[in-house]
């Protein structure tokens, strides 16, 4: 019997508790939700905002000025927009191999949702929207509509 897959298994196990220990805000399951979770940790940690405790519904974080903010985060060519809402802020990144992340967008929805108009509703309730759609609709952000830098990060 091949014991790598146990053992990866186990290893991934530890370091999701190690993860959850250190952000306990997150949970971090192997589920679906990982990718997920590590990108607000990397977002709250170089932007200002804070994230939500928990799971709550259409958004993630807020701006110190309470603005609601949805997260995405992909280690593809693609991330995902809501369908049944278009939230004030919407900050999407890719994680890289090495950790580090490229901010794909950042701004207000309703400019990111620019690139759903006239697509019918997904059953998955999210529309996939491909990395280059979302750095051109970035480059239209004006940089005072931007969700601001820490001046220091915590990571």
């Amino acid at each position: 019997m091949n014991t790598i897959v146990p053992a990866a298994i186990k290893q991934l196990l530890g370091i999701v508790k190690r993860l959850q220990n250190t952000y306990p805000k997150k949970n971090f399951t192997l589920d679906g939700r990982l990718v997920g979770d590590l990108g607000e940790i990397l977002v709250e940690n170089v932007y200002d905002i804070a994230l939500h405790p928990g799971l709550t519904k259409h958004h993630d974080a807020v701006t110190p000025d309470g603005k609601q903010v949805q997260i995405k985060a992909t280690m593809k060519n693609s991330l995902t927009f809501p369908a049944d809402h278009i939230p004030d802020y919407y900050l999407g990144i890719k994680i890289n191999h090495d950790g580090s992340f490229d901010e794909i967008f950042n701004g207000p929805g309703l400019i990111a949702s620019e690139a759903i108009q006239n697509r019918k509703h997904p059953k998955t309730n999210l529309h996939s929207i491909s990395i280059n759609t979302l750095k051109y609709l970035n480059q239209r952000v004006a940089s005072i509509d931007r969700i601001p830098r820490r001046k220091r990060t915590t990571l």
